[in-house]
């Protein structure tokens, strides 16, 4: 017997990538980012534990404030949310009644919101080389989402191709989802004064260090804020907590050293780039803090499985177009180092 909605029982979730011991292994498959916050973020955490048996600031104005500050906007501008998951399901719930549309090879939190709230969704293959053709959604009707750059491939999308279609299309909403914007390219959210179509989400997990914090953001006009804000009072109205407020704020006043760890993953990105190479991978040119490459001449499985008997993880995608790809987190530079000894070993077992 099942008590579930007879609507939900054909519903797929989201499958997380499973959390392993660090002490033992060598983690590379969430990309979060290898380095911790800095020591004033954790301090602002164990201040902010002392006063748990009071409710969260709702406006949570220690945050908000230094965002917008920082991100050259006005506070009704700006949605917080408890991670840009959540504020992902907000827009799926609430801003796609004509349908929505995005890549097939993408974040797969959007399929699965789309069958949750069940929206009309249309999926738009990624050109050969994982590029997205935003020509593609021209024909079609409603919202499109997609990630800049794209999550698993890092492939980034030009900030001109996004304004030319928000000009083809003002009256399709087009929210552009930049949880990777630290690590390489031009953000949107300068240009929400000239697209009132446009909503761009944002994230504290990748270069603020924040992953286990669940902070995210949304920035529009301030009528798209304003009716984010009313799904959020009608469901959740304290979505930041008291501990992920005080560790956000902090964190807003370390830019410099978060500057210096999106640095420090960029070079190593590119060093793991030309190892790759020399060892024979065919890969895109990621600018996420992850790279997504394949070996011509080993499945991707095996690679990972692998990779997996040695203690290294990497996130692997058991679809079509991706299954013979590795999706890898860029680590320390001595983690990278490990992997591609790793992977030269296995390279060379295979192929002696």
């Amino acid at each position: 017997m099942t008590f579930l909605h007879q609507k939900y029982h054909s519903l797929t979730p989201y499958t997380p990538v499973e959390q392993v011991d660090e002490q033992t292994c060598i983690k590379l498959n969430t990309n979060e980012s290898p380095y911790p916050p800095a020591p004033s973020v954790q301090t602002a955490a164990a201040h902010a534990a002392q006063h748990l048996n009071r409710y969260s600031d709702i406006s949570a104005e220690a945050v908000a404030k230094p965002l917008a500050v920082y991100l050259g906007i006005d506070q009704d501008q700006l949605f917080l949310g408890n991670g840009s998951d959540e504020v992902l399901s907000y827009i799926f719930q609430g801003f796609t009644e004509k349908g929505v549309a995005f890549p097939d090879v993408t974040y797969g939190f959007y399929q699965v919101y789309s069958a949750l709230y069940q929206v009309d969704a249309t999926v738009v293959p990624l050109k050969e080389d994982f590029s997205i053709a935003l020509t593609d959604y021209d024909s079609l009707e409603g919202t499109v989402i997609f990630a800049n750059p794209n999550a698993p491939t890092g492939v980034y999308q030009e900030q001109k191709d996004i304004c030319a279609f928000l000009e083809r299309h003002p009256d399709r909403l087009v929210i552009v989802d930049e949880a990777y914007i630290d690590f390489g390219g031009s953000s949107m959210v300068s240009l929400i004064d000239q697209y009132q179509n446009l909503l761009v989400v944002g994230t504290f997990s990748k270069s603020r260090q924040l992953a286990g914090a669940r902070l995210g953001f949304a920035v529009a006009n301030k009528e798209l804020i304003q009716d984010l804000n009313r799904l959020r009072f009608s469901l959740n109205p304290y979505n930041i907590n008291s501990l992920t407020q005080a560790v956000g704020a902090a964190v807003l006043q370390e830019q410099g050293y978060v500057d210096e760890k999106i640095q420090a993953t960029i070079q190593v990105r590119e060093w793991s780039k030309q190892a790759l190479t020399k060892l024979g991978f065919e890969q895109t040119d990621s600018l996420g803090n992850f790279l997504f490459a394949r070996y011509p001449k080993i499945s991707g499985e095996y690679l990972y499985q692998s990779l997996r008997e040695q203690n290294i993880f990497v996130r692997w995608f058991d679809q079509p177009r991706t299954k013979e790809y590795l999706r890898i987190t860029v680590g320390t530079k001595e983690q990278m180092e490990r992997l591609m000894a790793a992977l030269t070993a296995i390279i060379e077992e295979v192929n002696p």
